[in-house]
């Protein structure tokens, strides 16, 4: 697997030779070592997606010859499907069959956007009706530029495929900067994409640090846009570079997503849904439903199954077979997850069941999927993201109450309603503040489908056509088609 970083189609060292370990969160050992970019790499690369942008072929095909290459993509991924897998699960520590969910999901995402690409062509150019005869206008879709993509750790080939499948689709040429944490499947994916036949410097990765590769990124004036996806302060700080040069940006950020169960709803269907909302990937999901509101005469019920679930699932390294809960994703998460554990207990939330190392795994990044209960509204653990495998419950007794304590929040990534009353789910849907909601549901994720938030959760839509869109510049082009003059100024 190369190592390197990805620029113009080459496979090069770092400007000054610096590089890292990749960690393996089961096990705390090494399982490779990955170039280290700097400001220096991250101009280089700049460059190379600028001259492909400007004067290469990418922008100018059809988009039915881009559709072909990002087919090329999706079954270059399928092809490795098994590797790939087994890569996440070493640098991110997701169990398996998640991890070959993730890597199908994202060859599904090239080949959806290659059918946007093939339709593209039709629809990028839009006649507009003028109140003068004289004048003819359309409007024309056109690719952004050059985009800087910075993605998180936690669906780290797929958050990767989200942004650059769109991106290429619309004729942009990217720079990619992965997470440090989880470097590998990008580099694979520069390496299926050059394979594929993507020209030199249309795709460029650049692995390292936030401070040495991301901060140059989004600061670059070579960059036309910011797609990033991860922590709100982060989000902020891409947000200031972008407003520095006037980039167009798309932040997905955090979330604290509220799960309302109303007593009319199933208990066994209830727990299975706020286990999976929650538990999925560790708890390290931006749209994690973590703050669960039950209704009161279900309260208990809720809770007495929730506790008792939570207690048997499987937690051990992603490899073994039957494992439903791996380690979190480094040490410094494994201690931020913990500390808000602990101080959630100090602020009066009962800790109702796990929250500890289990004791069968004294190496690696785990922890019990904790579950508290008679969380009080102002607590960290009831108002903050955690992105671990904590949920937090507290019983309401009307709805309209329940609405409230939704959305009281800064976050509004997601929202999930839960009862047997569809014209109840349907009526609290539509006052939840939240750019996704679920009724009777949580966490089910279509390519086809917008995604995105309101408040501190991010600005701009990803997936569908909405993704598409994030992508493409609107240009008016208007002509003036009669013989005559003007007459303005020359009678």
């Amino acid at each position: 697997m190369p190592k390197a970083l990805y620029i113009d189609g080459a496979w090069v060292e770092p400007a000054e030779g610096g590089r890292f370990a990749v960690i393996d969160p089961a096990t705390e050992q090494p399982i490779a070592e990955v170039a280290a970019a700097t400001a220096a790499d991250v101009d280089r690369a700049v460059k190379a997606a600028r001259r492909a942008f400007d004067a290469g072929p990418w922008p100018r095909l059809s988009g039915g010859e881009r559709a072909a290459v990002l087919r090329a993509i999706a079954e270059g991924i399928r092809a490795r499907l098994g590797e790939l897998a087994a890569i996440e699960v070493a640098d991110n520590g997701k169990p398996l069959p998640e991890a070959e969910w993730d890597i199908g999901d994202a060859a599904g995402c090239f080949e959806f956007y290659a059918g946007l690409a093939e339709t593209f062509d039709a629809t990028r150019e839009e006649a507009i009706a003028l109140p003068d005869a004289r004048f003819r206008s359309t409007a024309v879709k056109e690719p952004v530029g050059v985009v800087g993509a910075i993605i998180p750790w936690n669906y780290p080939l797929l958050m990767a495929a989200w942004k650059v499948a769109p991106a290429l689709a619309a004729g942009c040429t990217i720079v990619l900067k992965p997470s440090e944490l989880t470097p590998l499947t990008a580099l694979e994916l520069a390496d299926i994409a050059d394979k594929a036949g993507l020209p030199a410097g249309v795709l460029n990765v650049v692995t390292g640090f936030g401070a040495a590769a991301g901060q140059p990124l989004a600061d670059h004036p070579g960059v036309d846009k910011l797609a990033f996806t991860g922590s709100v302060p982060t989000g902020s700080r891409v947000m200031q570079a972008a407003a520095r040069d006037i980039k167009r940006v798309s932040l997905e950020l955090g979330g604290k997503s509220p799960f309302l169960v109303f007593a009319d709803s199933d208990v066994e269907k209830a727990v299975e849904w706020i286990m999976f909302g929650i538990f999925w990937n560790q708890g390290q999901v931006c749209s994690a439903t973590s703050r669960v509101l039950v209704e009161r005469p279900l309260y208990d019920a809720v809770v007495a199954r929730l506790v008792a679930e939570s207690r048997r699932i499987t937690i051990g390294n992603g490899r073994e077979a039957g494992v439903l809960l791996g380690p979190l994703v480094s040490a410094g998460q494994y201690a931020k997850v913990t500390a808000a554990i602990e101080r959630g207990v100090a602020e009066g939330a009962r800790l109702a069941a796990g929250g500890k190392r289990p004791a069968h795994l004294p190496t690696g990044y785990f922890i019990e999927p904790a579950v508290f209960v008679d969380t009080p509204p102002e607590s960290s653990v009831w108002r903050e993201e955690i992105f671990g495998p904590v949920v937090c419950l507290a019983p309401f007794d009307t709805e309209d109450e329940a609405i409230r304590s939704a959305n009281d929040s800064p976050f509004g990534l997601a929202a999930a309603v839960m009862s047997d009353d569809l014209a109840r789910c349907e009526r609290v849907a539509a006052k939840l503040r939240a750019g996704i909601v679920w009724i009777n549901c949580s966490q089910p994720t279509f390519t086809e489908a917008p995604w995105g938030g309101f408040k501190q959760s991010g600005i701009g839509r990803e997936l569908g056509r909405w993704g598409f869109e994030n992508y493409l510049e609107v240009k008016q082009i208007t002509r003036f088609e009669t013989a005559e003059k003007w007459g303005w100024y020359i009678k």
